[in-house]
């Protein structure tokens, strides 16, 4: 079998095992089919780019398996007007994930080495409906608030109250919240009229959120 066709069979079988584990939103399971993931990942690790794990990229960071983020996208119920603010950019898998499904993604990301690959990226896949910002992750980015979903791809021991501030009055938030370099909840929290409705999805364990615009990388 050509390279090709491999990525193809292991693309197919993903999706059968995400399905089977209840991921069951039309619009999250076409988009992770459209979106290459081997083109989010480190040359050398492409033969994994389509395994449900977690991959280190640059500046310590991870692409966030597969499983993990449909089950995010799943849990924000995107619908295709929707303004989506994304916190740790990353590789941009994510949001180029989110680009497919909604009109908006501004996905900020702390370090310029990331967020100038992953515009690049963004770019080459033409999801011009996705912007990257570089900027503090812990304060949002309220230049383009409100945000209808908001999702963050750090983990935080609690939700910044700046970032809550730029939810909309019926937002859904998804977030995963513990304590660094362990295991956290992933959390999802809707905006309703008599409050925050909060919601646990289940065990994860993604790296820290970091306050600030890193100055070397």
């Amino acid at each position: 079998m050509t390279e090709a066709s491999d990525e193809a069979l292991e693309r197919a079988q993903l999706l059968l095992a995400l399905r089977q584990r209840g991921i069951r939103d039309r619009a999250v399971m076409s988009a992770l089919e459209r979106v290459p993931r081997e083109r989010f990942v480190e040359a050398g690790l492409r033969p994994l780019a389509w395994a449900d794990q977690a991959l280190p990229i640059d500046c310590g960071q991870t692409i966030s398996q597969p499983a993990v983020v449909a089950l995010m996208a799943q849990a924000l119920d995107l619908a295709p007007g929707h303004r989506v603010l994304e916190v740790g950019t990353g590789s941009g898998y994510a949001a180029a994930i989110l680009g497919h499904i909604v009109r908006e993604v501004v996905s900020v990301e702390r370090f310029r080495t990331l967020a100038d690959a992953a515009a690049r990226r963004l770019d080459s896949l033409g999801l011009s409906n996705v912007e990257v910002a570089i900027a503090d992750g812990m304060r949002g980015y309220g230049a383009r608030a409100p945000y209808d979903r908001i999702l963050l791809s750090a983990a935080v021991e609690e939700i910044p109250a700046a970032i809550l501030e730029q939810l909309t009055p019926e937002g859904v938030l998804v977030a995963p919240v513990g304590p660094p370099h362990d295991t956290q909840i992933l959390l999802r929290l809707a905006r309703t009229a008599g409050g925050l409705e909060r919601r646990e999805l289940g065990h994860v364990r993604f790296v820290p959120m970091r306050p600030g615009i890193a100055t070397v990388l």
